[in-house]
């Protein structure tokens, strides 16, 4: 696939290199917050608008930022969408912006973020960079609402508010606790090395294993970039 088209920067955000299945990044937002599949879909939405925006205007200043002060000025535009995204969520989804509560504003230091902005949107044009951050950005929510409906089906017996367990069925209350997020987490993650799909643990040839630093088979951009050094 050819790299850096609109459709590349999807696949590689949502399969090839999934900020939680394959890069384990965002954990604390991921851990945290889906106790329900709702929760997993506002947070995922939310910091993908501010990925999205936040790539596409980092790239367009990519020559002007001066090196010394790059991360600090990333930190800047980055704090500017997430608090439009926080005021309007404030505004017009206020029950999804109080289930939330510090995990929005805390998107600002959120590690997907930030090092999409260092490793990507300052090295590539805005039309990549943008797509870039929606594919993660979409990668990042169906990973949290994945994780969010399977806790909220366990620990309620619904998913979105909606009732799918019969009412005999007993909820596993530990799955809305937190060491439900880790549970769900660590089977995921094992079905992901079962089947050998994408995983930050499966260091099979097809696909990215998520340990870029140590990559020497080109599956990933950083891996490239250290092989032709």
């Amino acid at each position: 696939m050819k790299q850096n088209t609109p459709i590349e920067r999807l696949y590689n955000g949502v399969l090839k290199e999934n900020p939680t299945f394959v890069l384990m990044l965002g954990m604390c937002p991921t851990l945290a917050v889906t106790t329900s599949a709702i929760n997993g879909v506002g947070m995922g939405l939310s910091t993908c608008a501010v990925l999205m925006m936040s790539n596409l205007i980092i790239s367009l200043l990519r020559k002007f930022i001066p090196d010394r002060v790059r991360m600090p000025a990333y930190i800047v535009v980055v704090a500017s969408f997430v608090t439009i995204v926080e005021l309007l969520m404030q505004a017009y989804v206020r029950p999804l912006y109080t289930a939330l509560g510090l995990y929005i504003p805390l998107i600002v230091v959120n590690c997907i973020i930030l090092g999409r902005a260092e490793s990507y949107a300052s090295k590539n044009p805005p039309i990549a960079s943008f797509f870039d951050g929606l594919g993660m950005g979409l990668g990042f929510t169906l990973a949290l609402t994945i994780i969010g409906a399977i806790r909220e089906l366990l620990g309620a017996g619904e998913v979105f508010g909606i009732r799918i367990m019969p009412e005999a069925f007993e909820p596993v209350s530990i799955m809305v606790m937190a060491p439900g997020a880790f549970f769900v987490l660590a089977i995921l993650t094992a079905l992901q090395n079962k089947f050998k799909a994408p995983s930050a643990t499966n260091k099979g040839d097809k696909f990215c294993s998520g340990n870029c630093a140590a990559c020497a088979d080109k599956t990933c951009e950083i891996g490239e970039r250290s092989a032709e050094k």
